[in-house]
């Protein structure tokens, strides 16, 4: 371990100012000191769960939000959320920070990549000036105010209808429970102002109403009646729907509402605007041909060509930035996407980039941006954009703190931060506070591992078969035919929005008998953690019950042994109207979840808070046999022995949720997995293990396919499928297929170049 004695000052040896971190206790972090040079870029490794996040996100960042909030007018902080201090005793020369993270952009149905980064507000200035006919003012091209939404639609560009057929059974009477909506049970608040209201008998079948009855009963507008004492309002069932779930986005319903609406409303494109969202008069303006819903749906790459060739010293500067903007979002590697594309499908890794690319546009100077793993997501040949623009970000005067795995960022660092030495409890040290040279020689695992390569396999596997996709054709593929080998270890590949997603997940991942394991967020509530997900928590319930001669619910903060003041989660939440909810650590059982007497119940000397607090090494140990232990392996086998059993699942990342399904798949006698990008967030020797366990799996009998650009997978592979040669329509072909010494020894494509000099230098790591 390099050890590393904090500056006296408040300037780093090359005379740059720095941030300093006294006494980090945050999370796992162990008093920890660390000088961070200002307006500079200091990347921050170590292995997951080794203490990056806690001291770039859990400190640096949220002290400087908090700051920033307690400058607001004591109304204002009225309105946001409390922030707590982070766990330091001292953080000097914070400068406002800025977190480009991996989180979804917004899951508002009205928000797009146009929207989220100024491009379409741009390009309706310009069609307000140049197109033809002149229609208005830029606002007549926007679907986001009534001046320029489609009518029909209000902007939406798909309309709903609702299947009634899915809402209630015309065979029963309401006092019979026809309505089967969420919520309307009988006796239900909304079940009884229907009942009571007057308009139809609540003992007749529905099948039986008048036309009058059923027009009032599903679309009557809201209107006063008297219920027994009461005066309440009225709505008909359909239109009380309508305005209540289906005016918001999808996302925003609660998981079992989302579900019914999923089963009852069909969405479809709007007839009227055919998707566009706009007018007519907005649709008919036009420049060079082209109106804005043409230029929304072009590839990004298209549009900037197409934008290019405008010359008008009218709206020049305004054509200067926008020509900017979308070469940047081309740079990026983001070319393939449209404007019109919705925020809300683009992946972490997209959504983080569409961010990116809005700050480097920004006239803000000496700020602290924070980035969350840039590279997830991206090909080796895309990597070097992204390192440029975080240049290009510190070269305009900002300071650039990065936490990442790969090499070729690291490469670039002016400092490297690594933490560790090893996971959760065994981390939170700082290993090494240096340049690259310096962490290179440092003998650290980071240090060790920097020039290490994967080897290319010596022996490649034999298939048994073949899985077949026939002339597939989802987003931008080509009528694509291509064979999946069975039986072995097959690695998908190719430039972001090659198509590589949409083959195998488009294509293979609805067949019997294939198990996918990604990172979409996983359903379930803020109660969920990884002891109930997995369904450790059952053995560990029996465990207790049995040791102390009780019933196993008290051992479920779900149900009698929870809380009563936070109904077991920890957490008491705030809605605030204005703003999102706040979330504090309950008094009562200050966060233990359980009631005291639950707490007094022991297992080998714990109780079931503390067991919920373990990592799962450490449980690994403390459930020696049984079904827990065969559980806890599983989980240790993916990588994830730093994570708490009782950790929320809404805090793991998309890598964490991944092989946190992973694990629970592997217990399933399954045929097929299908990973996505299974190396994200994971450490360079924590891939060596990431790919033992894929050979693991493959000599199991099992049929695995990665979809991966981390070169050390590909070099391991059995076979691959190399997609391209480039993104949107510049991709979706098979320009490869074959063992990975073949693409190396002839191929011609870029995953072939990048791989070639990967193996080109390797080290005995």
């Amino acid at each position: 371990m390099t050890s590393v004695e904090p500056d006296q000052q408040s300037t780093a040896a090359d005379g740059h100012t720095v941030i300093e971190v006294r006494g980090a206790r945050e999370n796992n972090l162990r008093n920890v000191d660390v000088d961070l040079p200002k307006r500079r870029l200091t990347v921050f490794t170590g292995v997951s769960g080794s203490g990056k996040s806690s001291l770039v996100f859990g400190t640096v960042a949220a002290e400087s939000q908090r700051l920033i909030n307690e400058t607001y007018t004591a109304f204002i902080q009225s309105f946001m959320p409390s922030l707590g201090r982070p766990d330091v005793d001292k953080l000097h020369n914070l400068s406002a920070a800025i977190v480009v993270d991996q989180e979804r952009m917004g899951a508002n149905s009205r928000s797009t990549v146009g929207t989220a980064t100024d491009a379409y507000t741009m390009l309706r200035i310009i069609f307000s000036r140049l197109g033809t006919p002149h229609i208005g003012t830029s606002g007549a091209f926007s679907f986001n105010v009534p001046e320029g939404m489609c009518p029909h639609c209000e902007g939406l560009g798909q309309v709903s209808e609702i299947d009634v057929d899915r809402l209630v059974d015309r065979d029963k009477s309401l006092n019979e429970g026809a309505i089967v909506v969420p919520g309307y049970a009988v006796d239900s608040w909304p079940w009884s102002v229907m009942a009571g209201s007057g308009f139809y008998d609540p003992d007749r079948r529905l099948g039986d109403f008048t036309d009058q009855e059923w027009d009032d009963f599903l679309h009557k507008a809201p209107v006063k009646v008297r219920v027994g004492s009461n005066n309440l309002t009225y709505e008909g069932l359909v239109a009380k729907l309508r305005r209540t779930w289906l005016v918001k986005d999808r996302e925003a319903l609660q998981p079992h509402i989302r579900a019914f609406v999923d089963r009852a409303v069909v969405f479809t494109r709007c007839p009227e605007c055919e998707g566009t969202r706009l007018t007519r008069a907005a649709l008919s303006s036009r420049i060079d041909g082209v109106n804005i819903a043409e230029c929304s749906a072009m590839q990004i790459s298209d549009l900037a060509a197409f934008i290019r060739a405008i010359d008008d010293p009218a709206v020049g500067p305004l054509l200067d930035s926008l020509r900017h903007l979308l070469e940047s979002l081309v740079e990026i590697g983001l070319g393939y996407l449209s404007l019109d594309r919705p925020a809300s499908t683009l992946s972490g890794g997209e959504a983080q980039r569409v961010k990116m690319v809005r700050h480097l546009g920004s006239s803000l100077t000496d700020v602290t941006y924070i980035f969350d793993e840039p590279t997830i997501g991206l090909h080796p040949h895309d990597i070097q954009r992204m390192n440029e623009l975080l240049l290009l970000l510190r070269d305009k005067g900002n300071t650039v703190l990065v936490v990442e795995h790969k090499p070729e960022v690291i490469a670039i660092a002016d400092h490297v931060v690594d933490l560790g030495p090893g996971a959760g409890e065994n981390g939170g040290e700082i290993c090494f506070s240096g340049d690259v040279a310096g962490l290179r020689a440092s003998g650290t695992l980071t240090g060790r591992h920097l020039e290490h390569r994967a080897r290319l396999r010596e022996r490649v596997r034999s298939p048994r078969g073949q899985l077949s996709i026939k002339d597939a054709d989802l987003h931008n593929l080509k009528d694509v035919s291509v064979d999946i080998p069975v039986g072995v270890l097959t690695v998908v590949t190719g430039v972001a929005g090659s198509g590589k997603s949409s083959l195998i997940h488009g294509h293979l991942a609805d067949r019997e008998g294939v198990v996918v394991a990604d990172q979409s967020p996983i359903r379930g509530s803020r109660r969920s953690n990884p002891a109930t997900y997995t369904g450790l928590l059952n053995p560990i319930r029996t465990a207790f019950a049995k040791a102390n001669g009780v019933k196993a619910a008290l051992f479920s903060a779900n149900s009698e042994g929870a809380c009563p003041h936070c109904n077991g989660i920890g957490l008491v939440y705030t809605d605030l109207a204005m703003m999102a909810g706040v979330a504090s650590r309950c008094e009562r059982c200050e966060g233990k979840r359980f009631t005291p007497e639950v707490l007094t119940h022991l297992l080998r000397g714990k109780n079931i808070s503390e067991v919920l607090g373990m990592s799962v090494a450490e449980a690994y140990d403390f459930f020696p046999t049984g079904q827990a232990h065969t559980i806890l392996a599983r989980l240790a086998d993916v990588g994830l022995g730093y994570l708490r059993l009782g950790q929320p699942l809404n805090t793991l990342s998309g890598g964490e949720r991944q092989r946190l399904k992973l694990a629970i798949h592997m217990a399933e006698k399954s045929s097929t997995y299908i990973l996505d990008e299974p190396t994200t967030g994971l450490h360079m020797a924590d891939v060596d293990k990431l790919l033992a366990l894929l050979d693991r799996m493959v000599d199991e009998g099992n049929t695995v396919v990665v979809i991966e650009h981390h070169q050390a997978v590909m070099a391991h592979a059995d076979w691959l499928i190399d997609l391209g040669p480039g993104g949107g329509h510049d991709g979706g072909r098979v320009v490869f297929t074959g063992t990975p010494a073949e693409l190396v020894s002839s191929g011609e494509t870029l995953t072939a170049r990048h791989l070639r000099a990967y193996v080109g230098q390797e080290g005995d790591g």
